[in-house]
């Protein structure tokens, strides 16, 4: 086993994972990319790291991409050699657009391409499954690895994730809060039952969203209601919900994305929402990212 001679660059999207009701099963790729450089070399760890979380994130093995990084290592049998990172990061931290998930797939991705063979070693859907084991679900994820609209699931550790049809047309608007939320606060408001009507609603909205954002975009209003997660974490993030009342009451497809608190529009059309932003929020368009993670 050899090491590739100097750095390796990769890129990896931001992800917008359930879009209203698929809770833990759809995610989308999105065109705002962290970009992560590595290179074997010097003596233990060395990570810089400018952008989003520079003020914030360690700079030891902790590090979320140095963790991922060591877990894909160890998957190939491989012993973690001493590494020089670099991080830019751009994707918002806390904010429900999957930063945790890239810096996990960025990681997995970076050793990966590190091993001569690593590929080899480590196929997709192994990848899928370990970057799933950190991260706890594959709704962020498999979107970052794969790119596009993904359905995705885990039994245990059978993981599943494949790629899904998407309208061409469709394009996404975020409109980021000043402060985040933690996903284990945002889950944490979850009851553990809902009634059974609610349940089935949701399964039915999902399906529709399914085929909605694959050929029937002007249904994607009625395809993001959820009737499982949103209104239950409203006490966290009473702006979010909020915004995301006075867009659909305006007939715009909006959904908290992921654990929020930022709010994702879904969107078939050119209409400029600019307007909606609230005061001291971002507003930000973001095209789908067909691709997922890329080296170089």
């Amino acid at each position: 086993m050899t090491f590739v001679p100097g750095p390796v660059t990769i890129t990896v999207p931001a992800t917008s994972a359930n879009l209203g009701p698929g809770f833990d099963c759809l995610g989308l790729a999105l065109e705002l990319r962290d970009e992560l450089t590595a290179e074997v070399g010097g003596t233990g760890l060395a990570i810089e790291v400018t952008g989003e979380g520079a003020d914030t994130v360690p700079r030891d093995p902790t590090h979320l991409v140095a963790r991922a990084m060591d877990a894909a290592f160890g998957q190939m049998g491989v012993r973690t050699p001493s590494l020089r990172l670099s991080c830019t990061n751009r994707i918002p931290h806390a904010r429900g657009l999957g930063s945790s998930s890239a810096a996990i797939v960025g990681g997995i991705a970076l050793a990966r391409a590190l091993v001569e063979d690593g590929p080899a070693r480590l196929d997709v859907g192994a990848t899928i499954a370990l970057a799933t084991a950190i991260e706890g679900h594959p709704d962020n994820v498999a979107p970052a690895l794969l790119g596009g609209l993904v359905v995705c699931g885990q039994t245990e550790d059978d993981v599943w994730a494949d790629q899904a049809l998407i309208d061409p047309c469709v394009r996404a608007v975020a409109f980021l809060p000043p402060s985040g939320l933690s996903t284990e606060v945002a889950r944490g408001l979850l009851p553990d039952t809902v009634p059974y009507r609610d349940a089935a609603a949701n399964t039915g909205r999902a399906a529709l969203l399914v085929a909605a954002l694959a050929t029937a975009p002007e249904r994607l209003l009625r395809a993001t209601e959820d009737f499982l997660h949103q209104e239950y974490r409203r006490a966290a993030m009473p702006d979010s919900l909020d915004l995301v009342d006075r867009l659909r009451a305006d007939g715009h497809a909006a959904v908290v994305s992921g654990a929020g608190p930022t709010v994702l529009v879904l969107l078939a059309d050119d209409a400029d929402l600019t307007s909606y932003t609230p005061e001291g929020w971002e507003h930000r368009a973001l095209p789908v990212a067909p691709a997922g993670v890329r080296v170089g």
